[in-house]
């Protein structure tokens, strides 16, 4: 129903809950937190997923391309994405099943089919479009308060093996589209009103329809827990590619929005060591395992649960936290 009505119900809402004239009306109507099963929070629609943290893309482009520059040469003009499926998006807490597909093991002449042995996480944060736009008719960058709704975090579970054997020539497939979980709260961006920041300095200038006014970044924190042990933390801020030009990016070719469709911004990643969002980084490939408690680990391992928990600055000061992302990894089927 647009900003105006978003802005009308959240305003009304928050008076219910904090004047205490209301406490007796709606003291019924309350229930703690532990005692309700949440649900996913919104049909979706479509779903794409991008690329658009530099310091993941170079890391990861230096773990495959050691001898050659780290980033291919549309990733400064664009906001790479793919098409993601969105039947396999899943509420918080939902167990994932460790894929099977096809993988080429190293050395070897041809693939075999079985479960994933690198099987990854992606912490990410994800935006929910609330208006829909007509087919043929691009969204600008300034409109895109106007198209989303708010945030959610985002685990786009990954495979690695499959996904390193199928993606050549036209990118991720099935070791992506078996599972993405998200919170199950979404955020309003009115929530998020002081959390805007400067997006980094981007060289070369985007082209016109790229460009935006600052502040464009977010600065949301999240922390990265596998199997009980934190193991980095995650500044959105350091995002090279902003959530109004991946929205413009989308629909440049004239694509249309739905009410519901969800994108995410690829994995989050800063500029040091502890701040890679994903064991494919963290791990360097698989080469250096990662300590997680009295083990390690250099990818998932059956029944370990991964949780991603999201704060940023609070309209009335100090920090407000999100939603948080968890899920655990079940053994395969095949």
């Amino acid at each position: 129903m647009a900003r105006p009505e978003w802005q009308r119900v959240r305003r009304w809402l928050t008076g219910v809950l904090t004047d205490p004239r209301h406490r007796p009306a709606i003291a019924p109507h309350l229930h703690r937190l532990a005692e309700v099963t949440l649900h996913l929070p919104f049909e979706v629609a479509d779903y794409v997923d991008f690329y658009a943290s530099e310091h993941h893309a170079s890391t990861v482009g230096r773990i495959f391309r050691p001898d050659a520059e780290p980033l291919l040469p549309n990733w400064r003009h664009l906001p790479v994405g793919y098409h993601g499926r969105a039947g396999t998006v899943v509420a918080s807490g939902t167990d994932v099943v460790r894929p099977c597909g096809q993988r080429r093991p190293p050395g070897a002449e041809g693939p075999t089919f079985g479960p994933s042995t690198r099987l990854d996480l992606e912490a990410e944060l994800g935006f929910v479009v609330g208006v829909g736009s007509p087919l043929g008719v691009p969204v600008g960058t300034d409109a895109f308060a106007e198209h989303v709704f708010g945030v959610v975090g985002v685990d786009d579970w990954s495979a690695r093996d499959l996904q390193a054997w199928e993606y050549v020539p036209l990118g991720p497939f099935l070791g992506k589209s078996f599972a993405t979980s998200i919170s199950h709260w979404v955020t309003p961006l009115d929530a998020l009103a002081v959390a805007w920041c400067d997006l980094p300095p981007q060289h070369p200038e985007p082209l016109d329809y790229l460009r935006v006014a600052q502040p464009a970044g977010l600065e949301v924190d999240v922390e990265v827990e596998v199997a009980g042990a934190v193991v980095s933390r995650l500044p959105y801020a350091s995002m090279y590619w902003g959530p109004a030009q991946m929205l413009a990016h989308l629909t440049a070719n004239g694509a249309c929005l739905r009410t519901g469709d969800l994108f995410a911004s690829g994995t989050i990643s800063g500029p040091e060591p502890d701040q890679r969002g994903s064991l494919l980084e963290l791990s360097w490939g698989g080469r250096d395992p990662v300590p997680v408690g009295g083990s390690t680990r250099t990818f998932l391992e059956d029944g370990d649960e991964v949780v991603l928990r999201y704060s940023a600055p609070g309209v009335l000061g100090g920090r407000i936290t999100l939603g948080e992302v968890r899920g655990r990894i079940r053994p395969a089927g095949c």
